[in-house]
């Protein structure tokens, strides 16, 4: 591999794993209240569009990082219509 397949992994490690604590929090609370459903429905659009260019270049990093990402974003995303109406106290 070379120098910069190394710097786009650990790049995608970084940025993708960066969403893990937010997903269990939500996961364990079910607090969305401060998760904006435009800025997750654009962010996870995005990812997705990112994996497909990925894909179509062959980059490695970008599929294996943006195929975390969407599934991680995803996850918030559904949380957040699947909860977000329920009144808070």
């Amino acid at each position: 591999m070379q120098l910069s397949d190394w710097l786009g992994f650990t790049a995608a490690a970084l940025t993708t794993a960066s969403f893990v604590p937010q997903v269990w929090l939500t996961l364990r609370t079910r607090d969305v209240s401060g998760i904006s459903i435009g800025m997750y429905a654009a962010f996870t659009t995005g990812v997705f569009l990112w994996l497909i260019y990925g894909i179509a270049e062959g980059s490695w990093p970008l599929i294996a990082a943006n195929a975390i990402t969407l599934s991680l974003a995803s996850c918030v995303l559904l949380l957040r219509l699947r909860y977000g109406h329920i009144p808070r106290e």
